[in-house]
């Protein structure tokens, strides 16, 4: 026993000096960094309604998305087929890309070729007739040559004129770098008219290439003509979808295309007006073949564009505005690391844009700022962001109660 109370008398003062270490060194101990963090708030949001059946092409590829709400989907096997004169959205891309014009600008003069005056005489594929050697046109009169007619000596001329080359090899390499910028990942280009069945591509990858095509405000009032008078040319120029242009859907470009190798081929712009905003409906249907006589595609063309067409009512008709995220709602909470959870709430109504079925995708984050350890209910903490991608839409988010520093019990029994 006199052992025992021996070694009592002598550990238990150094036990309670450790005990009392212990604790001083939990509590001064610096504390974790807090977090916004989604916990066990909701992450996604769906339109109401069921998912929608969007009427699909029987055979071919196609893809679909509204600009600002995301894809809506895609249809058939998406592997590298003809593009046709769809090619010369990525020429114009290019052109525009190296020698960029504001909305109505002329831009430089560009001279007509020998070769560009020859290529005007073939009967075998689309051209701008009646050109002159020495002729000059404005550059945006020869994108208006390029997209509303389809002209493919156009589409070499401007090539050689970008790249001061004496062929188009030089440009078709920067079509296909510009590709690659732009993640069309299945996507070749062999010319820059798209005449060559060499020239390759996708409706998604397609897709990519026409929103940031319709970025450019000099192209979109181009794309968006039926027809165009230029000066200097003997007749006046037509589109070849005319008839979507003026079907009374919104529809104002892009570019159709038709050969016999590719069929019918459209990439296609459309808007609707909702919440008092132009939404940008994009899309791009491939492959489709006509099943019978079909001299140059042009029975494949008219297809490819009823098809179309189908697809754009259905989405413009489907497309509508619901509130995602409510003012005040629950959407998150700031973890202090040791186990305190603070509710944050979003500060304002989201109204998202889509169609019934779509799915949002929730997230939250500290918008790049530290977070205190404390501070006062309705502080601005963080963001919550809707959708991904291009589709994103964003609002702060604020403590819903007062922000405290843990608890002595809390610093007392954390672990590492």
């Amino acid at each position: 026993m006199r052992t025992v109370v021996r070694r009592f008398k002598i550990w238990t003062p150094l036990a309670v000096l450790l005990a009392i270490i212990f604790v001083i060194a939990q509590v001064v101990r610096p504390l974790p960094a807090p977090t916004v963090v989604l916990g066990d708030a909701k992450s996604s949001f769906t339109f109401e309604g069921g998912k929608l059946s969007i009427p699909w092409p029987e055979h071919g590829q196609a893809a679909v998305k509204v600009v600002g709400s995301g894809e809506l989907g895609t249809f058939g096997e998406q592997k590298p087929v003809p593009t046709a004169s769809v090619a010369k959205i990525m020429t114009a891309y290019v052109i525009l890309k190296d020698h960029p014009l504001k909305k109505d600008e002329k831009g430089p003069q560009i001279e007509v070729d020998d070769k560009a005056v020859t290529e005007g005489g073939s009967r075998d594929e689309s051209r701008a007739e009646g050109l002159r050697t020495g002729q000059k046109f404005s550059q945006q009169d020869m994108i208006k040559m390029l997209m509303i007619p389809s002209s493919n000596n156009i589409a070499r001329l401007l090539a050689r004129w970008d790249t001061q080359s004496a062929n188009e090899g030089a440009f078709v390499k920067k079509m296909n770098d510009a590709a690659k910028d732009l993640g069309m990942k299945n996507t070749t280009y062999t010319d820059p008219s798209g005449l060559d069945p060499k020239t390759v591509s996708t409706a998604v990858d397609q897709l990519k290439l026409a929103e940031a095509v319709m970025k450019f405000d000099a192209f979109r009032p181009i794309v968006a003509m039926p027809n165009a008078e230029i000066p200097g040319l003997p007749k006046r120029i037509n589109n070849n979808n005319d008839d979507l242009l003026l079907a009374g859907l919104s529809i104002k470009g892009i570019k159709t295309g038709s050969s016999t190798a590719a069929g019918g081929t459209l990439s296609w712009a459309a808007y609707k007006t909702v919440d008092g905003k132009d939404r940008l409906i994009l899309g791009t249907m491939m492959g489709q073949h006509f099943k019978g006589l079909d001299p140059n595609g042009a029975n494949s063309l008219t297809m490819v564009k009823d098809n179309s067409q189908k697809v754009i009512e259905a989405v413009r008709n489907a497309l509508t505005s619901a509130t995602a995220v409510k003012k005040g709602q629950v959407v998150g909470y700031v973890d202090d690391g040791l186990n305190g959870r603070t509710p944050v709430v979003a500060t304002k109504d989201v109204n998202a844009v889509g169609v019934p079925g779509q799915k949002l995708e929730l997230s939250i984050s500290d918008g790049g700022k530290t977070l205190p350890h404390e501070a006062k209910a309705g502080t601005t903490v963080g963001v919550l962001t809707v959708g991904n991608g291009q589709s994103i839409q964003k609002t702060p988010v604020a403590l819903q109660k007062d922000l405290v520093v843990p608890s002595f019990g809390a610093k007392l029994i954390r672990l590492g």
